[in-house]
């Protein structure tokens, strides 16, 4: 997959020095399904690894992700569930998260993120993040990209020759204070045929942020699991089955006193068959089915002030009520890429379909959970083709995706449906040796995504602090992402000295999303709002459609590595603002923080011992009263002491500053992050 311009480093065995081609950028791409190097492809894509995922030891999606440009993650207070941006679009499946091939779709309507997923990064064996609308060949929707999250295959514990392998790791956190814990095991039964079992608890406190004060209700207990089995029927075909599962539980807290008692159940079952062969061209075939399911109940510990969702007057909700968000989603993708040559100039067609059916069921005798976030069902399917065509110094990519939708509840249903074009054109002008690896390229792509449910038909009355009505909209507009890209990408090798290789991608992008929805104050004193005087504020909410969202931005990554050492610099810088249909501008407010992200780092012994360090800065987005610019510090070490043994050391925030993700400033609180946080883990495997 693609590139991580932050972390260049590609472990080298002993008796090999980085050589040409060593980075992360050199490995192979699936941005096109057509199998492809990130420094290679046209389009803006990173990767991280397994190896930088040990080294960063992630606790969150946030943690997994520093650093990749153009990307930024919004999590609850508890970091266990995550929402991901992609250059300033977020939530109701304008980044498409997919985990094994299984899209996540959870919504709960709150304030903060709306669209959650939850994977346990100990689980997770790589990260594939695709900017813009360039991959809909991954599904629809996604007019803000593709994140990909690979979980751990057998053979990543199993070494050659071996039948069995396991694996232990204990670590411990010093802010939050608390334990990390993970066993797997790998079973080979023969080549054709094994097994891998993989179980994760971490169990932390509250932490602290960086001026010393606890934010309460941060602390969690987790416990996920992994099942996967390859087999291989043929020499040609693969089939992978796969769960992966999470269970959580957890207090809501409301100024320092826990309220509700909150148990999460995440459940995600996959299959996926590829046959291909060598002697046919035409066939390289992927079938995908998946199924996730996730279950939150919320018990009342207290009782507590509310208004009725009906009514909005003021009601005691009693200590042991309940609300359920029950939200499962149903998958099928296929597609084949057939490859060929016409006078001179060679093929690679790629064509397909996907289908996603999400069922959400709210409810429970609390009340309201299923006004702000509505029950019923939303089919989304899509069809596409697409062809790279290379001759020589020109590459074209032109591809077109048709999408439909249906959203159907109890007050009625809703559908769509509409063409989406893309065509890439690269060159690679030059022959000369230091500038053959220089190629330009253009892109135009356009991306299409339906309302969701909870944005059509939400409704009600706000539950506590003051009441209001939430409106439906059932004439909701789909969005519509038109993206203009322009990039480089550059590699050379033996640059100062024999065996270092640098790589080097740069993109700026123009993304105008037509009919962009967004949630809008109304007042009750507009006869024409639609909104209605009630018992509480004279204001109402709902989602209502803008002629369009704006988004420009910058993005640039680029890797060093000579062997002995490693350097990595990453980039983005981001704005946007909507504009509505009577031309009033305003900020859009999911615009990230623009960041400068560096990686510095050093290999000994015989590339046992690697020390480094990263410093990232982070810029004020404009329009956030919350958020302040702030520099970050980590440092990381890591020492290989025998083939089975492994010690990792981390230190996150190491000045100890005080600061908040401008994505995670919700309108109640402002939630600061956490201040210096020390890491210490050992790993030991065993094997035979």
């Amino acid at each position: 997959p693609a590139t991580d311009q932050q972390q260049a480093e590609q472990a080298q065995t002993p008796e090999q020095p980085a050589a040409a081609g060593a980075t992360l950028l050199d490995q192979i791409l699936v941005v096109s399904r057509t199998g492809e190097t990130a420094i290679d492809s046209l389009a803006s894509v990173s990767h991280v690894d397994q190896e930088q995922l040990q080294r960063r030891m992630a606790t969150t999606p946030n943690d997994m992700l520093l650093g990749v440009p153009g990307v930024a993650v919004q999590a609850d207070a508890r970091r266990v569930s995550s929402s991901i941006n992609i250059r300033g679009l977020q939530d109701f499946g304008r980044v498409a998260v997919i985990v094994d091939g299984a899209r996540q779709n959870f919504q709960r309507s709150d304030h903060g993120p709306q669209s959650t997923f939850y994977i346990d990064p100990e689980l997770i064996k790589s990260v594939d993040v695709i900017r813009g609308p360039v991959a809909n060949t991954y599904g629809s929707g996604a007019i803000g990209g593709v994140v990909l999250f690979e979980t751990k295959d057998a053979d990543d514990y199993l070494r050659d020759g071996e039948t069995w392998a396991a694996s232990a790791t204990g670590r411990y956190e010093s802010n939050g204070e608390g334990w990390t814990t993970s066993a797997a095991g790998a079973y080979r039964f023969n080549e054709n045929w094994d097994v891998l079992g993989n179980i994760v608890y971490r169990d932390y406190d509250d932490y602290k942020d960086g001026g010393g004060d606890t934010v309460n209700g941060t602390g969690f207990d987790v416990l996920s699991g992994l099942l996967k089995t390859t087999i291989r029927p043929s020499e040609n075909s693969e089939l992978k089955l796969g769960w992966n599962g999470t269970s959580d539980g957890w207090n809501e807290v409301s100024g320092g006193t826990p309220v509700n008692d909150v148990d999460l159940e995440a459940n995600t079952f996959t299959a996926r068959y590829n046959i291909t062969d060598e002697d046919k061209s035409w066939l390289d075939l992927h079938v995908n089915a998946s199924y996730n399911k996730t279950n939150m109940e919320m018990t009342s510990l207290v009782a507590q002030n509310r208004f009725d969702p009906v009514t909005g007057l003021p009601i005691v909700l009693p200590a042991g009520s309940m609300s359920t968000f029950d939200v499962g989603t149903s998958g099928i993708d296929i597609w084949n890429t057939s490859r060929f040559e016409t006078a001179g100039i060679a093929h690679e067609l790629t064509y397909g379909g996907d289908w996603v059916g999400d069922d959400v069921e709210t409810g429970g005798d609390a009340g309201g959970a299923s006004f702000y976030t509505p029950s019923g069902k939303r089919n989304v399917s899509g069809a596409y083709i697409q062809d790279k065509l290379t001759w020589d110094w020109l590459e074209i990519i032109a591809g077109l995706r048709y999408d439909s939708y249906k959203l159907e509840s109890d007050v009625g249903e809703t559908s769509g449906d509409r063409l989406s074009p893309r065509i890439t054109v690269g060159v690679s002008p030059f022959e000369t040796a230091s500038l053959a690896g220089l190629q330009f390229y253009g892109t135009y792509a356009e991306g299409y995504r339906s309302p969701s449910l909870s944005e059509t038909l939400i409704s009600g009355n706000h539950p506590a602090g003051v009441s209001f009505p939430f409106l439906p909209n059932p004439d909701l507009k789909p969005e519509t992402g038109k993206t203009f890209e322009f990039g480089v990408n550059y590699k050379h090798d033996d640059i100062v000295e024999a065996g270092d290789a640098f790589r080097f991608k740069a993109a700026y992008f123009n993304n105008d999303v037509d009919d962009y929805i967004e949630g809008v104050t109304l007042s009750a004193f507009d006869p024409t709002s639609g909104c209605p005087f009630g018992p509480g504020i004279p204001i109402c909410f709902q989602y209502q459609n803008f002629a369009e969202a704006r988004i420009r931005g910058f993005e640039m990554e680029g890797v060093y590595d000579a062997g002995w050492g490693f350097a990595g610099l990453s980039a983005s810088i981001i704005d946007g603002h909507t504009i509505s249909y009577d031309g009033e501008r305003a900020d859009l407010v999911t615009v990230p923080s623009s960041q400068v992200t560096g990686q510095l780092g050093f290999r000994f012994l015989e590339d046992k011992l690697i020390v480094g360090g990263e410093v990232q800065y982070n810029g004020k987005p404009e329009g956030n009263p919350v958020a302040r610019d702030y520099t970050l510090v980590n440092v990381f070490a890591s020492y290989q002491a025998t083939d089975n043994f492994k010690v990792d050391f981390r230190a996150d925030n190491l000045f100890d500053v005080k600061y908040t993700n401008p994505l995670n400033a919700p309108a109640t609180s402002v939630v600061y992050e956490p201040g210096v946080t020390l890491k210490l883990a050992a790993t030991m495997r065993f094997g035979g």
